[in-house]
């Protein structure tokens, strides 16, 4: 099947399919294996960055070195555009006219003839040209937003939306209008720029696939993309649950599902934030079910899938919901803006997820005005933050923060009542062409908006620009990494990757003897690490049974001290009861001295009468016999 005569893109999905690369893991997997390892590494990473564009999945874990080096390729080609990607993948598949090449795995030895290039490099440029010009590529202004013209079925108007880009599509989940929730899902195309209804269900139980339901209408929720699928964390529903619910959508399957979740989940919620960093989620704040405010600090281990809640140092921010919240440097968590039941916030504050420590750092450039509702956006080292409003109106100029030096400054300012200066809108972030564009959907300013809006920025974010550490990338990029001049109008124009396709061959094949080295050394690292965890394991395991027998010592020890301090505790008992009935005894023994004491003086009282009466007695004898009285007969 010969290409040559196509226009790119179908020249490119022409070579694809004729070299075996479909849709989906499986055949392209079944196409690396038609290759030798280092061309089929290239090959899987250009047709990755060509179809689905620059590398945001994380990196597979270190045991399994054949995804880790897949990977590796496709990371390793950074922010390279879609139309370069489809034109390598093309020249790495042909060969000369007079070196005719079998495709692997072929029967009849056809070959895909090289692509018709002048010296200069103009038929190559004008094919790339009707790739790029596409999709978001249609947008020629720089720092200013603009409207896109899009076609399809429009979702409903709504704010307090999800949104996130996978795979070149935006999708739309949930939201509000009119004071219901909603529960729709919706793709934008952005290569096509036409709107989708996807049809989603909802799988009821893991173990019966088929039985589906519909998903509940929510709003107030966050939507994250998560390897090739996307999450939804928390939002307001009519029956909230007590925890914070997540829910996991597969676009090959059309289906949600139920995230199972272990530890102790945060309160149900909605406003919150979740920042991905890493492979954790990151949840600050909110509202509850109550309308009460939330500042509580949650972390998701999203390959365990277990909830912590942390108490993190520091002063952390007031109570908020509607806020924004950005990662940088996958160390720092910073929160702008919110607002409570009474006020809106400015503030800033900065979280060190090391540390665990608040702080309120010193900003520069304007101060930003106090909005809740806005949206926010990273790309690179910058923070986009647009939207929300202030409680007496819409706020209209977006913001770009410098998180390395805190410094602020406005990107740019819209006129009037419009969908920018909305509340409730989201903003996402797609690579394309070359070009980042923030892109805004939705909202409310006193009506509901669902118009989409988009900002490409005038130059390519320093994260596209830097060199990636792994090997791959370095001896990958001396092969396709074209020359670029930047010129003061921020246009990039693309120089001839090779002069001669005889040097990029040259180049093809030092690079894929280089990259083999690699991948040998890495292989070899890798199966190192293997023996040093597997030996780590056996002795951990002889820890482990030590500690388990030391611990079974120590249970018959506690046992035994046990039963000496019962019978202690019982003989005690017994003591106390003795010492009761003594001081019983004591205080009868004080009543009965008393009463002793008492028959005492009454017995001296009455020994004093007794003589008393003996002595008048006495006396008046004696007195008679002188005064001639007789004495009493005896």
């Amino acid at each position: 099947m010969a290409s040559s005569g196509l226009a790119y893109p179908d020249r490119f999905y022409a070579a694809a399919a004729y070299a075996g690369f479909g849709v989906g893991e499986a055949t392209s997997s079944a196409a690396i294996s038609r290759f030798q390892n280092d061309v089929a590494l290239l090959l899987y990473g250009l047709h990755q960055q060509a179809t689905v564009g620059p590398c945001n999945v994380p990196k597979p874990r270190a045991w399994n070195p054949v995804e880790q080096s897949k990977w590796t390729s496709w990371h390793g080609l950074g922010s390279m555009p879609s139309a370069e990607a489809m034109r390598l993948f093309v020249k790495i598949l042909e060969k000369p006219k007079d070196e005719p090449h079998s495709v692997p795995g072929s029967t009849n030895g056809t070959s895909i003839p090289e692509p018709n290039i002048s010296e200069n490099g103009s038929s190559v440029e004008a094919q790339d040209k009707d790739v790029i010009l596409e999709g978001l590529s249609t947008v020629s202004s720089h720092d200013q937003w603009t409207p896109l013209s899009v076609s399809g079925l429009r979702p409903k108007p709504r704010y307090e939306h999800g949104a996130t880009v996978l795979q070149n599509k935006m999708y739309i989940f949930g939201g509000n209008h009119n004071g219901r929730y909603l529960s729709d899902l919706q793709a934008l195309d952005l290569k096509s720029l036409t709107w989708s209804k996807v049809d989603a269900k909802l799988q009821a139980e893991p173990a019966d696939s088929t039985k589906t339901t519909q998903i509940a209408p929510c709003a107030g929720h966050s939507l994250i993309s998560w390897g090739n699928k996307f999450l939804s964390i928390a939002g307001h529903t009519k029956d909230p649950s007590e925890g914070v619910t997540v829910k996991e959508f597969d676009p090959h399957t059309c289906t949600w599902s139920i995230v199972r979740t272990y530890g102790k989940p945060p309160v149900s919620r909605g406003g919150q934030t979740v920042t991905l960093v890493g492979t954790t989620l990151v949840l600050f704040g909110g509202e509850d079910a109550e309308r009460c405010l939330l500042n509580d600090l949650h972390i998701l281990d999203l390959e365990t899938m277990t909830w912590d809640d942390v108490d993190a140092i520091g002063t952390p921010p007031s109570p908020r919901s509607d806020h924004a919240a950005a990662c940088h440097a996958d160390r720092y968590l910073l929160i702008f803006g919110g607002g409570s039941h009474a006020t809106c916030f400015n503030d800033l504050h900065v979280l060190d997820l090391q540390t665990m420590e608040w702080s309120r750092p010193k900003q520069q450039g304007p101060t930003p005005s106090p909005r809740a509702g806005h949206a926010g956006g990273t790309v690179g080292e910058n923070w986009y933050i647009v939207g929300g409003g202030n409680n007496k109106s819409g706020v209209s100029e977006t913001l770009v923060l410098n998180m390395s030096t805190l410094t602020w400054s406005v990107v740019s300012t819209v006129e009037g009542r419009v969908p920018l200066a909305s509340e409730g809108m989201t903003l996402v972030h797609s690579n394309y062409g070359g070009y980042d564009y923030l892109i805004s959907f939705g909202g409310y300013n006193g009506r509901y908006n669902n118009e989409v809006y988009t900002l490409k920025l005038s130059l390519k974010s320093d994260s596209q620009s830097t060199l990636k550490e792994e090997t791959l990338s370095d001896t990958t990029s001396r092969v396709i990494e074209p020359e670029a001049e930047i010129y003061q109008d921020g246009k990039i124009r693309e120089i001839s990757v090779d002069n001669a396709d005889s040097d990029l061959n040259n180049r093809n094949d030092e690079a894929s003897e280089q990259l083999l080295a690699d991948l040998k050394a890495q292989k070899e690292e890798l199966e190192a690490t293997l023996s040093r965890e597997q030996l780590q394991t056996v002795q951990l395991k002889e820890d482990i049974a030590r500690a388990e027998t030391r611990n079974a010592e120590l249970t018959k020890e506690l046992q035994a001290v046990r039963g000496q301090l019962a019978s202690e505790q019982s003989r005690c008992f017994k003591l106390e009861v003795d010492v009761a009935e003594l001081r019983q005894k004591l205080q009868s023994m004080d009543a009965l001295e008393k009463e002793v004491e008492l028959l005492r003086r009454q017995r001296a009282a009455s020994e004093q009468a007794a003589m008393d009466a003996k002595q008048r007695q006495s006396s008046g004898g004696m007195w008679g016999w002188l005064a001639g009285s007789p004495t009493p007969a005896v």
